[in-house]
């Protein structure tokens, strides 16, 4: 062939050249990558589970805290075993895209959280723990209806309390 074009010469797969340009074979994962992987998924997996079934951690608040913290080390894990994401894949951008959308999920899910909490306490006055419920002068002639079992019960307390 005259013109100055070349062929390149066959890649050997295996060597650490696949035929993507520069990727190697570790990029899209190995046998070793991946029971790598499993096994810190099912450590991962057991590990909370113990700490629940087990009630390891007495406050429930606390229990939690840690299972959230296991989820979130678990979908790294994920992310990075098997779905092979790191910074060197796609120039990056994929990283990027990761850390955009944690953000977003981050501030839709506290937002909703602070907002549930707000109309909670806003709205619902006598139902929170560290709030004293005031009531209106003009509750306090009606009947206690606290053990009452119908609506026939109510009706004949507030017949009694009439008589």
């Amino acid at each position: 062939m005259s013109g100055g074009h070349q062929e390149h010469p066959a890649r050997v797969v295996g060597h650490g050249h696949d035929g993507h340009h520069g990727h190697t074979h570790a990029d899209h994962g190995s046998l070793k990558s991946y029971t790598t992987g499993f096994i810190l998924a099912v450590i991962l997996t057991a590990i909370p589970f113990w700490l629940v079934m087990g009630k390891v951690i007495d406050k429930s608040s606390t229990t939690g805290l840690v299972l959230l913290g296991f989820a979130a080390v678990q979908i790294v894990v994920h992310m990075v075993y098997f779905l092979h994401m790191n910074t060197k894949s796609e120039g990056g951008w994929s990283m990027l895209a990761l850390i955009f959308t944690i953000m977003l999920v981050f501030i839709m899910l506290s937002g909703s959280l602070w907002v549930m909490y707000h109309l909670n306490h806003n709205m619902m006055p006598g139902m929170m723990p560290d709030s004293t419920e005031v009531v209106p002068e003009s509750m306090h002639d009606m009947p206690d209806t606290h053990g009452a079992r119908s609506m026939e019960d109510v009706h004949n307390m507030h017949n009694m309390k009439m008589q």
